[in-house]
């Protein structure tokens, strides 16, 4: 398999979606779906009717034609729902998730690489946050099922993922340790995931995808490589001013004249230590420009990897209302990115885009009531009990605190989930007219992707892109 010298980023909750990984790996490059909630996802697409049929072809391809049948049957509407109606909401993730949501989870990540691979040999990956760490095995086993080729994850330190691909790839029962608050340092909690439950007596074949790690310093790159639970293939290293979720700076937190987080010697990354390991990495952040691949080869990268320049372009997942905001911010030189440190449930610092109307805007966030319905960024903790529970900062204040969470972490959170679902066309409607908010995420080099648009245009492709980005490069690595 060639290794890609321009990785599409993994971006939001389906911003990368199937057509932009397709558009991109047709152009030679890695194209990658973004994995983040697509149990949420792909039922949001299943009803609203599927009116391209595209689901319906990926599904007929799934093996399992008796798991297939029962999702579609539980969440297809034909002709859609009503325009105002609401979306009937997926069950929410725990260590012991339902079968239910385990099969939507498996055929949503299956469909969404069927789609992107279909109908040509280009290569494409899946990215995943170790963040979300229960919807893990059953997404990575649906991908799989489709011959993913790559998963990439970051936000967290992805150690045990190398043996889960080495063993979903012998059809081999595989778990994963999740991280527990307020549990002791011999806490053991996993979740597991048996091929056969799903499988049987059925012999499909699995290959083993490349893995690649999403970090953002020397030592975890060093830590990944020599302790990894199996093989890892490369690295993506990301710096501070890439969109999405960002490492938290090393140190005590400092924030700016505009209150985000300051980043300093600390942060930088020691190439020559990552380059002593003897894998590819590529690097991320800032890196969406002509030249820039360049100065990527020229210290030892195998490559870039991209996210910004295509969550805006034709093929990207992201709703078309705020495609053509942006760029007219953008040509207005208007255009604002505010990495936000309190704002994720999470806890590490996020990138978002100044854009009215959306949760950005202090009105529209004030006027949204507290909840958390979708949970994709829950905590898992021990309960005083013993027994597992689970919170989110973003829920009301008092909710969490019941819970034996403290109100200061709850401070400024805003619902990622509901928001970044919204940037993609796919908003719940609350039962008493409320529309839920978008939020839309981007890096800082947000305000020069003017660069990619066509003369007299006003929007442009992922082709654009690559060809921008493939400029200034010398010999081999050009298209």
């Amino acid at each position: 398999m060639k290794s890609p010298t321009i990785i599409q980023g993994g971006m939001g909750v389906g911003v990368s979606h199937w057509k932009l990984a397709r558009a991109v790996s047709l152009c030679g490059q890695l194209g990658v779906v973004s994995g983040t909630a697509l149990d949420m996802v792909f039922a949001r697409r299943l009803q609203d009717g599927d009116p391209d049929g595209d689901l319906r072809r990926a599904v007929d391809q799934f093996p399992i034609k008796e798991i297939a049948q029962r999702v579609w049957n539980r969440y297809f509407i034909e002709g859609g729902k009503a325009p105002d109606a609401s979306y009937k909401n997926v069950p929410m993730f725990s260590i012991a998730p339902t079968r239910d949501l385990l099969e939507l989870t498996v055929l949503a990540n299956f469909v969404e690489v069927f789609l992107a691979k279909e109908g040509h040999k280009g290569i494409v990956g899946i990215n995943f946050l170790e963040k979300i760490q229960l919807p893990l095995l059953p997404s990575i086993f649906g991908a799989m099922l489709a011959g993913v080729d790559y998963v990439l994850m970051g936000a967290g330190i992805p150690r045990d993922i190398p043996q889960v691909l080495d063993r979903f790839a012998q059809l081999e029962p595989a778990s994963l340790k999740v991280f527990v608050e307020d549990a002791d340092k011999n806490n053991d909690v996993r979740t597991h995931l048996d091929p056969e439950t799903f499988l049987g007596d059925q012999r499909v074949f699995m290959k083993r995808p490349k893995f690649i790690a999403i970090i953002a310093s020397a030592t975890l790159a060093m830590t990944l490589a020599k302790k990894a639970s199996g093989r890892v293939n490369g690295f993506v290293i990301e710096g501070p001013t890439a969109g999405g979720h960002n490492a938290p700076p090393r140190g005590n937190l400092e924030l700016n004249e505009r209150g985000e987080p300051l980043y300093g010697d600390r942060d930088q990354v020691d190439l020559d230590k990552v380059k002593q390991l003897g894998l590819p990495f590529w690097l991320a952040g800032s890196y969406g420009a002509a030249g820039r691949l360049q100065d990527a080869l020229n210290v030892g990268a195998h490559g870039i990897q991209v996210g910004t320049a295509f969550a805006f372009c034709e093929e990207s997942g992201l709703d078309e209302v705020y495609k053509d905001d942006v760029i007219r911010q953008v040509l207005k030189g208007e255009v604002d990115v505010f990495t936000d440190p309190r704002v994720s449930a999470s806890g590490f610092p996020f990138k978002v885009v100044s854009v009215e109307g959306t949760l950005s805007d202090a009105a529209v966030h004030d006027e949204r009531e507290r909840l958390c319905d979708l949970g994709y960024l829950r905590h898992v903790y021990q309960r005083p009990d013993g027994k597992i529970g689970y919170r989110c900062p973003g829920e009301p204040v008092d909710v969490y605190v019941k819970k034996g969470g403290k109100a200061e972490e709850a401070c400024g959170r805003k619902c990622l989930c509901n928001g970044l679902v919204s940037a993609i066309g796919l908003p719940q409607h609350r039962k008493n007219g409320y529309e839920e908010p978008a939020l839309l995420t981007a890096g800082d080099t947000l305000k020069s992707i003017g660069q990619f648009l066509p003369e007299g245009q006003s929007r442009y492709s992922a082709e654009n892109v690559i060809e921008l980005l493939l400029q200034k490069v010398e010999g081999a690595h050009a298209r």
